[in-house]
């Protein structure tokens, strides 16, 4: 069947229509998705997407059905080359209403999605992160999109007044970052310090956590072990392990006084910043 690319886009608010080059500026804010030739007035299972909120991305929805959307993904601050991550949310929906989506610009050849990993998914009335069922992911590339990498999976919204939220994983944003630090800052701890590293970009502040013994005799400048939080789309990652490792040392006097966790610990600016 061939795919059609265009669609109708719609506004919520105001109801106008917008091409596919609009859809491309920017996350997608409130938008109404209806089939290609629709006129008629919205009604329930004309799904509204957005990523209008922190550490959001989808750039653009085409509508290829009633039940398939291909889904674009906006690539890394300042590297146009590396698009990985998406988060975003679907409203408007219809009870037992099925569909496909397609994330089909992935710029990774290889991906933990062609070994079982899946994405995850809440809704407003299920607040917790759960992943998705393996057997609805498939990873696969695709000659319809310039043989580029393609992430599909079904999926059967269950309740209508829900807002649900799809992410490649579990989302660590800035603001948890800095309400984790200011939390560790507010302690007092006598073997943690908190500096600013520098600014992003973006202007954000990066910070460089040092963890080491109170013991006095412990040389503040032997530093042997540093850890880094590489601060781009596929960060969520680093972003858990550098707090949990921050966790371990504050808490465990054992661990900052044995072994390499003696020497300081050093974590600089572990958030994804989309």
């Amino acid at each position: 069947m061939e795919r059609k690319m265009e669609e109708n886009v719609r506004d919520v608010d105001t109801g106008s229509e917008a091409g596919r080059e609009e859809a491309l500026v920017g996350n997608v804010n409130k938008l109404m998705v209806t089939p290609t030739g629709y006129t008629g007035v919205s009604r329930k299972s004309h799904l509204v997407f957005d990523a209008c909120f922190e550490s959001g991305n989808l750039g653009r929805v085409d509508c290829i059905s009633e039940f398939e959307f291909d889904l674009f993904i906006r690539p890394d601050t300042c590297n146009p080359r590396f698009r990985v991550w998406f988060n975003f949310t679907v409203e408007n929906v219809q009870e037992t209403q099925r569909v496909i989506f397609n994330i089909v610009n992935f710029s990774k050849t290889k991906s933990l999605y062609r070994d079982g990993m899946s994405p995850v998914v809440k809704s407003t009335s299920r607040p917790k992160w759960q992943r998705l069922p393996a057997k609805n992911v498939y990873y696969y590339r695709c000659p319809d999109h310039r043989r580029n990498y393609v992430m599909s999976f079904a999926f059967c919204f269950d309740r209508e007044d829900d807002v649900y939220q799809f992410a490649y994983c579990y989302p660590y944003t800035y603001t948890r970052l800095q309400h984790y630090l200011d939390s560790l800052e507010r302690r007092n701890l006598d073997y943690l310090q908190r500096e600013q590293l520098g600014l992003s970009v973006q202007q954000r502040r990066l910070d460089l956590l040092t963890i080491t013994s109170p013991a006095p005799q412990l040389d503040w400048c032997c530093c042997k072990e540093s850890l880094l939080g590489k601060g781009n789309s596929m960060s969520w990652k680093s972003s858990w392990v550098m707090e949990q490792i921050a966790e371990m040392a504050r808490g465990n006097r054992w661990v900052r006084q044995n072994g390499y966790s003696a020497h300081m610990s050093k974590g600089s600016g572990w958030s994804n910043m989309l």
